[in-house]
């Protein structure tokens, strides 16, 4: 049985040979809103679709590495939980910290893609060979993208991200496949 997913063959193009995929927190891996506990923890959802992607990128030998404003325990213990290697937490700015993370890695932007929702995410947006961003990104951030997803910021857009990270590297439909 053929994949179901399809995605235009500019943006495959635009996306192939990405070894490294950058992405924000607030707003994108969640839906950008802060839950705060009667004792003043800031708690924040995720979607469970977005965490296998993270999963499906490493499988597939694309690196999955998050640069984030913030830093809190439960964020710390869910990235742990997905296996992410290249975390920047409480960073405001944000090209320093990918620049770093491309240099560990021996990769150049052009090998880089990254999905992000405000403002700080523009620098890294603009630098990678592909920018992705949720469809309830600020619309300074959208018109940056080359891509917009359907679906919102922790409501499936990283694993739409993902996906189309997958198809352009023409591993989806193996890693499809072990689960049939």
């Amino acid at each position: 049985m053929a994949p179901v997913l399809n995605f235009a063959p500019e943006l495959l193009l635009a996306a192939q040979g990405v070894q490294v995929a950058f992405f924000d927190i607030d707003g994108v891996l969640t839906d950008g809103g802060l839950y705060l506990s009667g004792e003043g923890e800031t708690l924040k959802r995720f979607h469970i679709l977005d965490g296998l992607g993270l999963k499906l990128l490493q499988q597939a030998g694309i690196t999955p590495a998050v640069i984030t404003g913030r830093d809190s325990a439960p964020l710390r213990s869910r990235l742990k939980a997905l296996g992410l290697k290249h975390v920047h937490y409480a960073t405001e700015m944000k090209k320093p910290a990918a620049e770093k993370t491309l240099a560990e890695l021996g990769l150049g932007w052009h090998q880089a893609a990254a999905i992000g929702d405000d403002w700080p995410d523009l620098a890294v947006m603009g630098s990678c060979a592909f920018a992705a961003a949720p469809a309830n990104a600020h619309a300074e951030v959208k018109a940056a993208a080359r891509y917009v997803t359907h679906t919102a910021g922790g409501q499936g857009a990283v694993r739409e991200f993902c996906d189309l990270l997958l198809v352009a590297s023409g591993r989806y439909a193996t890693l499809l496949e072990a689960y049939r």
